[in-house]
């Protein structure tokens, strides 16, 4: 089984002392939040996180909190369907051929918030700096849909 992301992985080193652990989990929840809402997570994360999943439904946490209360910050194939996964290895992980010819979702959501930004006449200090919100969230949700509509195209699937 292959681990798509781990908060760990970005709270080490070169992370912001004055963040909480819970910012390395930022994108992750984004990502987390989109597949629940368009049903492309596992019937084992559903069963293991009924509630929480009503919580994140009813916006009362967000998903970097469920993804490091209720998942221990790890975001695995495990948590997603088949259709999730399929949609993950080509647009959540890195350099993959629709990546490269579309863009990646790290890269989508640095964008994003570069330009979010800079319209706002401000620079983020870093990646880990992008606030935790269902506002930003409701900005990325837009990227995400809109690259789904382009992958399936990519494969087909329409």
């Amino acid at each position: 089984m292959s681990t798509y992301d781990d908060a760990s992985w970005h709270y080490g080193g070169d992370f912001p002392e004055e963040l909480p652990e819970k910012n390395g989990a930022t994108h992750t929840g984004m990502f987390l939040v989109w597949c629940i809402e368009n049903n492309l997570v596992s019937d084992e994360l559903k069963n293991d996180a009924t509630e929480e999943i009503q919580k994140l439904k009813r916006r009362e946490l967000t998903g970097a909190e469920f993804i490091m209360d209720s998942m221990d910050g790890k975001f695995s194939e495990y948590d997603l369907n088949v259709m999730g996964n399929a949609f993950a290895q080509d647009y959540y992980k890195d350099e993959t051929d629709f990546g490269n010819r579309f863009s990646s979702f790290a890269d989508d959501y640095v964008n994003l918030f570069d330009t979010k930004a800079e319209e706002n006449d401000y620079e983020y200090e870093t990646f880990y700096h992008i606030e935790d919100t269902y506002e930003n969230y409701d900005l990325m949700k837009q990227i995400i849909d809109y690259r789904f509509d382009e992958w399936k195209e990519y494969k087909n699937l329409n």
